[in-house]
């Protein structure tokens, strides 16, 4: 077969195939890929050029270059006729209003978080974030609770192995930033914890604690008070109550509990503050000695104070959350309320 009988074979072929397409048996994209693909047909047939005679190449190529040009104008229009017929199915009535599209909103427990982190931004203290896999030792004996301390029966803890676990509060964060960084300190830690807890409407098995920690010369716990004093003021108002019990915390001596004065004004705060009008939001302390040795500070040179609190049960305050499991479980309607 001669390459003109070959031209006239491929228009012909063409010309059956654009007839395929209507009947919807070979694609728009197949068709363009068999005639003008980098190995289509008429790629082929350019190749077939070098084969004839010197004095035929220029009449030959201009009968393919022709050819090219009718099967690329031919595909243009296809291409257009469909898009067209794809445009008049859908029918835009403009005088309808648009659509609303929904705005994400952030968790109830960021914007505590964020808010908790404002509030103690403003007097110099900076986030750091730790791990929330974590050792034996940066979890417990480091600050001052060794194996066997009744403190460990205080935490349920989920272990992975004989000496990793899931952390079961932020203070393991402060001792890895203490054992790379010198005094004075001024640092917060939030992030997740995890305990082995019974779900329930006030428990879960993980939530979120934001620990404070200050270390500098001549700290007192009148710092800690004045500190603390000046958050509860900040975020649950200018006239809220505080008061302080003295407690126990292994990491913390002296150690106490921080409550604010909820009121008693309905049947609610009853049951919250268990008829004493009172609530307890944190637990604080002066830094114990044995803590600063872990991490090799100086004793007689720096102390501090370290406080902590859980971000759910503030959330559940501020917002008049009644169950905690609300919280984890993404309902949308739920999480909406705070954008």
């Amino acid at each position: 077969m001669s390459l003109k009988d070959e031209i006239l074979r491929i228009e012909s072929s063409f010309n059956s195939d654009s007839n395929l397409l209507k009947d919807n048996q070979i694609t728009l994209d197949e068709l363009k890929y068999k005639y003008l693909g980098r190995k289509g047909l008429l790629s082929n047939l350019y190749s077939l050029l070098s084969e004839i005679d010197n004095s035929q190449k220029p009449i030959i190529g201009k009968q393919i270059n022709q050819l090219k040009i009718n099967i690329s104008n031919n595909i243009d229009n296809l291409v257009k006729k469909e898009n067209k017929i794809e445009g008049q199915d859908e029918k835009i009535d403009f005088s309808l209003p648009g659509k609303k599209y929904v705005r994400g909103s952030l968790h109830p427990l960021t914007l505590i978080i964020d808010e908790i982190k404002d509030i103690f931004n403003k007097i110099g203290f900076s986030s750091i974030y730790g791990n929330e896999i974590e050792t034996d030792y940066y979890n417990f004996e480091s600050l001052n609770i060794p194996k066997h301390h009744p403190a460990r029966d205080m935490q349920d803890t989920f272990y992975i192995s004989d000496d990793v676990l899931l952390r079961t509060h932020t203070s393991s964060s402060q001792i890895h930033f203490m054992e790379e960084n010198n005094p004075p300190v001024r640092i917060l830690s939030p992030g997740r914890v995890y305990r082995n807890e019974d779900i329930s409407v006030r428990s879960y098995c993980l939530f979120h604690q934001i620990e404070g920690l200050y270390v500098d010369k001549k700290v007192t716990f009148s710092d800690l008070k004045g500190t603390l004093d000046y958050f509860a003021k900040q975020f649950f108002g200018p006239k809220t109550k505080t008061r302080f019990r003295p407690s126990y915390f292994p990491f913390t001596e002296p150690s106490a509990e921080m409550d604010v004065y909820w009121g008693l004004n309905n049947e609610s705060d009853y049951r919250i503050t268990k008829g004493t009008g009172w609530l307890e939001i944190l637990g604080c302390g002066m830094v114990n000695p044995a803590v600063f040795k872990a991490v090799e500070y100086d004793t007689n040179k720096w102390n501090g104070y370290a406080f902590g609190l859980g971000i759910e049960r503030i959330a559940m305050l501020k917002y008049g959350i009644d169950d905690i499991r609300l919280l984890y479980e993404g309902d949308v309607n739920f999480l909406r309320q705070f954008r």
